[in-house]
């Protein structure tokens, strides 16, 4: 969920919320003149606020803007040992990593803290950040997801749009490529894949169609810009307990008929389905997400006798 860095209000309401990952931003949602004051309210945010079960993540300043460097240091110093991940947003060029990633060594190191220890998670708003998304995607070890920024996106294309998120009403969408992609680098590179906002914060049928087309793609999760739209990403992209169910079912299944109990078999029918290895990677998808969430089981696999 995203939080304005600037609100001391809405930052102790989202410790509240049922959100997986928190970012304090510093960048679009705090104006330039707040911006300093912004980054101690997020430390004291960070170093007193209850964030039990939630990742905590900052959005700093672009790293070609004068705040981006003032940014990093501040919040690591006064927080470090309190933050999992910097969020980089405007991700033009494999060097706007790297320079991040030396940065975080560096006051790593002055205050003692594990290098490597806070992850980078890469916000790709434009062209030139997809066109390099590959080497972007492999520049540190430190990198956790790729994010699509879609209202930077739309403007850097010069898309005919004014609603962040949406893709118009001509019925065709023209994130399908941008979404395939980013989503394409992250499994490649072992990292989460998120999407990006959707500005219409009372459309919730709105929001869960673009939440259900990220899940289409493989996405790991959505933004939230308001508490209103958390139940729709919650049950978007939390597997409902049949499909649970079903994908444990094949995966012991598929564990007992290629066992020499089940008769060393490659492929079997499970009911009216065939199940093969490609089964199996598929349930495992869906049982991993269950199992992050703690779903319980409400169906056993016995061998037919």
């Amino acid at each position: 969920m995203a939080v304005p860095g600037s609100s001391e209000k809405m930052l102790k309401k989202a410790q509240t919320l049922p959100a997986d990952q928190v970012f304090l931003d510093l960048e679009d949602a705090v104006a330039p003149a707040a911006k300093p004051a912004a980054r101690q309210t997020i430390v004291e945010a960070l170093n007193h606020g209850d964030w039990s079960g939630k990742t905590r993540v900052v959005r700093v300043n672009d790293a070609d803007t004068q705040w981006a460097h003032e940014d990093v240091l501040h919040i690591v110093r006064g927080a470090g040992a309190n933050l999992d991940c910097i969020m980089l947003p405007k991700v033009e060029k494999v060097a706007h990593i790297t320079w991040l990633d030396i940065l975080l060594t560096q006051v790593e190191r002055e205050l003692g803290l594990p290098v490597g220890g806070i992850g980078i998670e890469a916000q790709i708003e434009g062209p030139a950040g997809l066109s390099e998304i590959d080497a972007i995607a492999a520049a540190t070890p430190r990198t956790e997801a790729l994010i699509f920024g879609p209202g930077d996106f739309m403007a850097a294309m010069k898309m005919p749009a004014l609603t962040i998120g949406a893709p118009g009403e001509s019925g065709f969408d023209p994130f399908d490529t941008v979404m395939m992609t980013i989503a394409m680098a992250a499994r490649k590179h072992g990292l989460q894949a998120i999407d990006g906002p959707f500005a219409m914060i009372r459309d919730v049928e709105g929001y869960t169609a673009a939440a259900e087309r990220a899940a289409a793609y493989g996405y790991d999760g959505k933004w939230v810009l308001h508490p209103g739209q958390l139940e729709a990403a919650n049950d978007v992209f939390a597997p409902d307990q049949d499909l649970y169910d079903k994908a444990e079912f094949i995966l012991d299944a598929y564990d007992y008929y290629t066992s020499d109990a089940g008769g060393n078999l490659g492929a079997v029918m499970l009911g009216d389905e065939m199940i093969d290895e490609a089964s199996r990677k598929l349930a495992t998808v869906t049982a991993e997400r269950g199992r992050l969430l703690n779903m319980a089981r409400t169906t056993q696999f016995t061998p037919a006798s």
